[in-house]
């Protein structure tokens, strides 16, 4: 997944596990049920994944003993650094992500003063209704799209629930090109085939995200998503550029690799038929 800097939550993976920790950590859940459910969500979890589990433990002032272990064993071997050496990481940045593990092992270490207090979330709206339609610039200089699954008005926390699209082309999406369109299934980097689906906070959207997008409609959405529900498998972020990057990183990958996988919008937005259902 994406990574944009040195530091231990400066990549996709961090930014999503540290919203999902801390979004069930102020809704009132305790820091171990998260931690087992997260690690159970992720079975396969990668260095950043560990690595930031144990900083929210931590902040929450419940680091056990074989997270803090196992992210021991991760930064004394180097084998986070091996990693950064195969994605062809500069000689520059693995010293700086060196210095960064060795301060945060130590930071680790140390005994926290008092917990992380929750916050008290006053109720928010959803930025998108649902069925909207979202377009955006790419790197290549064409359109992408992106539709909104869900609009949460029943939790407080105002989420939208995204996914991004394999829209690609010059001239700006219509409605007919989301009704007919597939989804992203992204298979780059650490992702293993899995379509980009997440929930959205509004938070940040009108300061930092909102000239990114564009709402040209609406589509119908038959199926219902809710944030506690099982129905999707999606993460939580407040990072709206989750929606446009992985788009421009799958079609670098997809130039010498080729598609590996794609699925019609119609399987997300469309309730099964009778003869369908299990």
């Amino acid at each position: 997944m994406g990574t944009w800097g040195t530091a231990i939550k400066s990549n996709d993976t961090s930014a999503d596990i540290y919203a999902d920790f801390f979004h069930l950590y102020n809704d009132g859940k305790e820091p171990t049920e998260i931690k087992n459910k997260l690690i159970s969500d992720n079975p396969n979890g990668t260095n950043d994944f560990w690595f930031t589990l144990a900083l929210a433990l931590w902040e929450t002032k419940s680091l056990p003993n074989d997270i803090l272990e196992k992210v021991r064993v991760i930064i004394e071997s180097e084998s986070d650094l091996k990693v950064w050496k195969e994605l062809d990481a500069s000689e520059s940045d693995i010293k700086k992500r060196k210095v960064v593990l060795d301060k945060f092992l130590i930071k680790l270490e140390s005994e926290k003063a008092k917990p992380k207090a929750r916050k008290r979330i006053s109720k928010k709206k959803p930025i998108f209704d649902k069925g909207s339609c979202l377009t955006f610039k790419l790197e290549n200089g064409n359109y992408g799209g992106g539709i909104v699954l869900a609009s949460d008005f029943d939790t407080g926390f105002g989420y939208n629930l995204i996914v991004t699209t394999r829209i690609n082309q010059t001239s700006k999406p219509t409605v007919s090109d989301f009704k007919k369109c597939n989804v992203l299934v992204v298979s780059f980097g650490n992702w293993k085939e899995e379509s980009k689906v997440t929930w959205y906070l509004p938070k940040m959207y009108k300061k930092d995200f909102a000239e990114l997008f564009e709402n040209i409609g609406k589509i119908p959405i038959e199926r219902n998503y809710t944030p506690n529900g099982t129905e999707i498998r999606a993460s939580f972020s407040g990072g709206w550029q989750h929606i446009i990057e992985p788009v421009n990183q799958q079609l670098k990958y997809e130039k010498t690799n080729g598609i590996t996988k794609s699925f019609s919008i119609d399987k997300l937005i469309k309730r099964k038929k009778w003869w369908q259902l299990k």
